[in-house]
């Protein structure tokens, strides 16, 4: 990685950058070149000009980044292909809390949005979530923007405070969302997140605890490590103990009983106490979502002011890499009849281990190049990779750098 070596951009570097490529080589790709890549940067900045998407336009400004490589992904929506392995996560996930969880009369207690927009505002995917305006997760280069008002969801808790404002109190919603990321294969700037929220009433919480009445959801005290200023000890326990027991139900459905399970503490802006769960699975530790309580300020905000609730998002790449044994995230994108077919099951629990597509060995490139003097993340040239090479660019690492130590030098490349 490029790392704190692009921290002082008025300077001239020279960065050798290894490409690995192997995949697959029997799909068509664009040659590298400069010439395409310039065009498409003339294109996101010029001025007046619009985006199409979904059917919409937006207005581009200087915030407007998106790529022409990330522009054919949005609408694929690979969660809800049948028999895509994405689906078949999807599917066991969604039987399961269909089975588990049922309401009063009998229905499943929790809904499923699976099909909502992936162009969210700014304020839901930040400001709704309580995430502060100098927080590093707006930066413009961690995300994709069509303008400064409009983007790409970063996550699918994008739809948390509309849903809850519309009185839902018990949802799962799965969707593709966006992220600017490096090259390996591991991340991709596109991948799919499952997330879960459920609330509790008073009467809820308390149902079946002794002397029950008698205990309150709310209280004005200070905040700790444990709880929130507006909740009571009694009442967070009780829905830290319902979000446990209902992910190591989850995960068991998915794994199978008797999987060793830890909980780690972390810190996510829009819950309090918050977790990370892992989970060892062949003798590995692997940690496989984030989850936790609620910030009551965005429940209060979006009018459910009575109501205490938790919250978990799950990736489901790493779900599925993990159950079928996948080794690259690039390939849940591949039209590869050899891929695809291999996940056509009969039934959504029965168990499929991937079997490799290609033998090829990689091809290794060194390249160098000056970097600009300003404006420029390491995830610029990132997206620049994909624009070009595509899927078939398997991992850019930096392997050296140079700063010219005569400072007037970076004036004559300008």
């Amino acid at each position: 990685m490029m790392g704190s070596a692009l921290r002082r951009g008025a300077h001239a570097y020279v960065y050798l950058v290894s490409k690995a490529s192997h995949i697959s080589r029997g799909h068509q790709h664009q040659a590298w070149g400069s010439r395409p890549a310039a065009a498409e940067c003339a294109a996101q900045r010029a001025p007046g000009s619009v985006v199409e998407l979904l059917g919409t336009s937006y207005p581009q400004d200087d915030y407007s980044n998106l790529t022409r490589k990330v522009l054919t992904r949005v609408g694929r929506n690979l969660h809800n292909q049948q028999h895509h392995p994405l689906w078949l996560i999807k599917e066991r996930v969604k039987e399961h809390f269909y089975e588990q969880y049922v309401g009063r009369f009998g229905t499943p207690l929790f809904s499923v949005y699976d099909s909502l927009s992936p162009v969210v505002t700014t304020w839901q995917n930040f400001d709704s979530l309580l995430i502060p305006a100098d927080h590093p997760s707006r930066k413009k280069g961690d995300n994709y923007y069509l303008n400064r008002t409009h983007m790409l969801r970063a996550h699918t808790s994008a739809h948390q405070w509309d849903l809850l404002h519309a009185g839902l109190d018990a949802f799962l919603v799965v969707g593709d969302v966006y992220r600017r990321d490096q090259i390996d294969s591991q991340h991709y700037p596109i991948f799919h997140q499952l997330e879960a929220v459920r609330l509790f009433s008073k009467h809820e919480l308390f149902a079946g605890i002794k002397d029950g009445d008698s205990l309150q959801l709310f209280e004005q005290s200070s905040r700790s490590v444990h709880k929130q200023e507006t909740h009571t000890m009694e009442a967070v326990k009780l829905v830290e103990f319902d979000l446990k027991q209902t992910l190591t139900r989850l995960v068991a459905h998915l794994f199978g009983d008797g999987l060793e399970i830890r909980w780690v503490d972390c810190y996510f802006p829009f819950t309090h106490p918050s977790f990370e769960m892992e989970i060892n699975f062949h003798g590995e530790w692997l940690e496989v979502l984030g989850c936790g309580v609620m910030e009551q300020q965005l429940v209060n905000s979006a009018g459910a002011q009575d109501r205490i609730g938790w919250a978990f998002g799950l990736g489901l790449e790493r779900l599925a890499m993990i159950l079928y044994d996948i080794p690259d995230i690039r390939l849940f994108w591949s039209e590869d009849e050899r891929f695809l077919k291999q996940f056509r099951v009969s039934n959504i629990d029965q168990k499929v281990k991937f079997q490799p597509l290609s033998k090829y060995p990689p091809m290794i490139n060194d390249i160098s190049f000056w970097l600009p003097s300003e404006n420029y993340a390491e995830n610029d040239f990132y997206d620049l990779v994909r624009t070009i090479g595509g899927d078939l660019v398997e991992k850019v690492d930096l392997i050296d750098k140079f700063e010219h130590p005569n400072p007037s030098f970076s004036k004559v490349l300008e």
